[in-house]
């Protein structure tokens, strides 16, 4: 049996992948896709487990779908919407919802949601068809997507959760929790999760409920007193989110956070932020001096032009940029320098 390697040293094999890319044609990122067919091949050769290739197969065709729908899109802020489907219309924060969804596409965004009922049909009400997606997931119960996406081209139905939870999150500029259940504070812990280790960039993480109530309110309590108090979180990581009771008050949290920050990535170990307008150099200056504490040593925050790393991203030329030697621990410090540069 043919050993393969990732590295050309298969010989026909090699070829016979590099032929095949050929003939189909219209793939640009050929590397990539050469090391996925290899990685095929390879679980071919050392698994004989079915199930296992089964789950290999169906996340791969999960995730070529969701970038195939997402990827029209991709130049469209999108709010990720979670809460309960259990949640009845006549109540007030079913109304919220909906409010939510409908003042998101007004100001330019579109919605992702579960694509069940309650709080997802409400937001998506809001929004409407044409602002929205579903992502759907096959369930013995609760699985049928709401009447707003019924039909809807941008509605997946996915088999496997960990998939529609990377749709969730990969594909959304900012993420809102309403009141729900288990799956509700999943997501809440999951979001949290990878923005506090930075496996996620930052972004508006809004917990919303009604005037005067306590579903959050409790639950940022349990946080601070059991999960704080025990040293098993930080005080830093109640800057990863903020609990609002107005729909008013979540749109404008989410617009002001893009209102000069655009967008980051990492060059070569260094945080590149993207501006939609610049900052002076005093506010540079003043920027060093009070976020100091989230540099490497001897670092600093400086004005640049586009690094050459970035001309993948032909489209964000134009943006200013900052760069950062973040020291890529303190991110909820990181929050607050964003939260800073849009204040300027």
């Amino acid at each position: 049996m043919m050993e393969l390697h990732f590295t050309r040293t298969n010989g026909a094999a090699d070829t016979a992948i590099d032929e095949l890319i050929e003939l189909v044609d219209g793939i640009e990122e050929r590397g990539l896709v050469r090391e996925m067919i290899l990685a095929a091949l390879k679980t071919g050769q050392e698994n004989n487990d079915r199930a296992h290739m089964k789950l290999m197969n169906t996340t791969m065709k999960e995730m070529r779908f969701t970038g195939k729908i997402f990827s029209p899109y991709r130049t469209t802020r999108k709010v990720t919407v979670f809460g309960s489907a259990r949640t009845r219309p006549e109540e007030p924060i079913y109304y919220m919802a909906r409010q939510f969804g409908k003042k998101l596409v007004e100001t330019g965004y579109m919605i992702i949601t579960g694509a069940g009922g309650g709080i997802m049909q409400a937001a998506n009400e809001g929004a409407g068809p044409e602002h929205s997606f579903g992502v759907n997931i096959m369930l013995p119960f609760e699985q049928a997507p709401n009447p707003v996406l019924v039909g809807n081209p941008r509605l997946i139905t996915y088999r496997y959760f960990f998939n529609r939870k990377v749709a969730f999150l990969k594909e959304a500029d900012a993420i809102a929790l309403f009141p729900g259940g288990f799956g509700t504070l999943d997501e809440a812990m999951e979001t949290l999760t990878l923005l506090q280790n930075g496996k996620h960039t930052p972004l508006p993480l809004l917990l919303i409920e009604e005037p005067g109530g306590t579903y959050w309110k409790r639950w940022v309590r349990f946080m601070k007193k059991e999960l704080l108090a025990e040293g098993y979180i930080s005080e830093g990581d109640f800057d990863l989110f903020e609990c609002v009771d107005s729909v008013d008050t979540a749109v404008e949290r989410i617009n002001h956070f893009y209102s000069r920050y655009h967008s980051m990535r990492y060059v070569r170990g260094k945080l590149v932020f993207r501006l939609q307008s610049s900052i002076s150099p005093a506010d540079l200056v003043q920027l060093n001096k009070n976020f100091a504490d989230i540099l490497v040593y001897d670092g600093k925050i400086d004005l640049s032009n586009p690094l050459p790393q970035e001309s993948d991203e032909p489209e964000l030329s134009g943006l200013k940029r900052l760069v950062v030697d973040f020291n890529q621990k303190d991110f909820g410090r990181l929050r607050h320098l964003i939260d800073h540069i849009n204040d300027i």
